[in-house]
């Protein structure tokens, strides 16, 4: 896999309300204890001590069926504040668990532990946990596999097996010194040293033959490969030797782009066929075959298969989109600067300034106490202000030449949104410092990609090519590099943030009694 993203814009919606009710839930109870610890784990002939659940790495599987409730306890342990994110669960009136740190809770202290409680409604398939908060989720991270209600088959074939892939990286030295370095300087973080899959580098880096993914395969079989990008600032092309494969699920878009530097590695593993009792051949002198990928920044072929995807839009997986639109937002995302706030006054943006990555200008300031918190107990003073702008503060050529002034402004600015509230979004890369892929997500719900192109927005002429029947239902989407996606959902349910490209959004409650947040749970963190 080659891979590389210089930001990751994500998008913040407080889950305060719902439009669907949570009755009585059709599955079981699962519990699960996730116990936050330091573990020696050797890779690349480097023996460093890194923070797991339950002293694996990567963590461990969270299982479900549709209409399950999930109740993981997790107890920190180690020396670092804590927070664990369900990624692309919705939460339906449980925002409270859905674990970005100083968003929807504050973070678990050392000693401390908290239970996330949550019901899998209206989904199924491939998503996974991580920790939300700093750059824990470096190790602390792994699978969530729902599967469908019981007698409720695929909308494919039954495969013969399941199998979960999950892409990683690996660095040498202490990430969390790395990004506190970066955070200080303003400048980009050290690169990873190499990629992962199922935590083990392959054979393709030094002092690594040892670690490698091997899957064992029978001839004539049908596998689904559940594949989760763990990866922390990359997105991943993925391939296999004189194989085709088939797209049943799909998240995340693959691709490269950008002028920062990035780890242009490749991770691999081994798939290797079961041969009969009777055969004579040796395995050992079977051809090893490779696979072919696409270069890093091959902006083509990332963008004619993100085409490709389309929502089943059947009676039995129908596609919801919005037909009639109540608000309407024109974000810009990309990078600016901000003045060097370094101590020693060294700072390694352009002429001593600090990059800062910026929605209609204004990078987000993560508060000191949880926005749905704030929120939720009518204590926003001081906290956040309600007045993100739903335009850039000025029109220029975005994917041009950039203006003369490209500081930005800071602050914790939140859109205000009433319950039910249909929204229509556009965001557009700049080319400030550079043009580049800004992967959106937005937690807790889902969304429906109508378009996308190259180049500056037209709102005159582009809606006339937005998908409206069929569009492709994601959590997250490629901001393309150089041009603009658009978005539409339904503002009923709570979500998340990212690094500094973010913004939130509160969804009012709304008038019955199943469209109001519950209170938080009694063991809810205090900041």
């Amino acid at each position: 896999m080659i891979s590389y993203k210089l930001l990751a814009f994500a998008t913040t919606i407080l889950c305060l309300l719902v439009e669907l009710a949570l009755s009585k839930h059709s599955g079981i109870t699962r519990h699960y204890k996730f116990d936050i610890k330091m573990q020696n784990v050797t890779r690349l002939c480097q023996t460093k001590s890194i923070v797991t659940v339950n002293g694996q790495f990567p963590g461990p599987t969270i299982t479900a069926r549709e209409g399950d409730r999930l109740l993981v306890k997790v107890v920190n342990n180690v020396q670092y504040n804590v927070s664990i994110h369900w990624h692309g669960v919705r939460q339906l009136r449980s925002g409270w668990a859905d674990g970005p740190a100083y968003i929807t809770q504050c973070p678990i202290q050392t000693g401390q532990s908290y239970v996330y409680n949550f019901t899998i409604t209206g989904q199924r398939g491939t998503l996974f946990w991580h920790a939300h908060i700093s750059w824990l989720r470096v190790t602390l991270y792994g699978p969530i596999i729902i599967l469908p209600k019981r007698g409720v088959p695929y909308p494919f074939p039954q495969p013969h097996k399941e199998v979960p892939i999950v892409f990683g990286e690996w660095w040498k030295a202490d990430t969390e010194t790395i990004i506190n370095q970066a955070l200080q300087t303003g400048g980009a973080p050290n690169i990873s040293y190499a990629f992962t899959i199922n935590g083990l580098p392959g054979p393709l880096y030094n002092c690594s033959a040892k670690d490698t993914f091997k899957l064992k395969v029978k001839p004539g079989k049908t596998y689904m490969l559940r594949l989760i990008n763990a990866a922390l600032n990359d997105e991943l092309f993925f391939s296999i030797a004189n194989h085709n494969l088939t797209v049943v699920d799909a998240d995340a878009v693959p691709y490269a782009t950008g002028p920062a530097a990035f780890d242009n590695s490749t991770t691999s593993g081994i798939l290797e066929y079961h041969l009969p009792s009777n055969s004579t051949k040796k395995t050992n002198k079977l051809p090893l075959l490779k696979p072919s990928l696409p270069i890093f920044n091959d902006t083509t072929f990332a963008t004619n298969f993100n085409k490709k995807l389309r929502s089943l839009a059947n009676s039995n997986f129908p596609a919801k989109v919005p037909q009639s639109v109540d608000r309407r937002f024109f974000f810009t995302v990309g990078l600016g600067l901000n003045p060097c706030t370094n101590p020693n006054g060294t700072c390694q943006g352009p002429n001593n300034t600090m990059l800062a990555a910026a929605v209609n200008n204004v990078s987000f300031v993560m508060p000191s106490t949880a926005l749905l918190q704030a929120h939720f107990f009518n204590q926003s003073k001081g906290v956040y202000t309600t007045d993100f702008p739903a335009n850039p503060p000025f029109k220029f050529n975005y994917t041009g030449n950039p203006p003369s002034n490209i500081m930005v402004s800071s602050g914790t600015k939140v859109v205000v949104l009433p319950f039910n509230t249909s929204v229509e979004l556009v965001m557009q890369d700049t080319s400030i410092i550079g043009a580049e892929s800004h992967p959106l997500h937005l937690h807790g719900f889902n969304f429906f990609v109508l378009a996308q192109g190259f180049g500056n927005f037209n709102p005159n002429k582009d809606p006339a090519k937005f998908n409206l029947v069929d569009p492709a239902e994601r959590n997250t989407v490629g901001v393309p590099s150089g041009g603009w996606v658009a978005i539409r959902f339904l503002a009923d349910n709570p979500v998340h943030t990212s690094w500094g490209l973010k913004m939130a959004w509160i969804v009012m409650d709304g008038s019955s009694r199943n469209q109001k947040l519950p209170p938080p749970p009694s063991d809810l963190p205090k900041c």
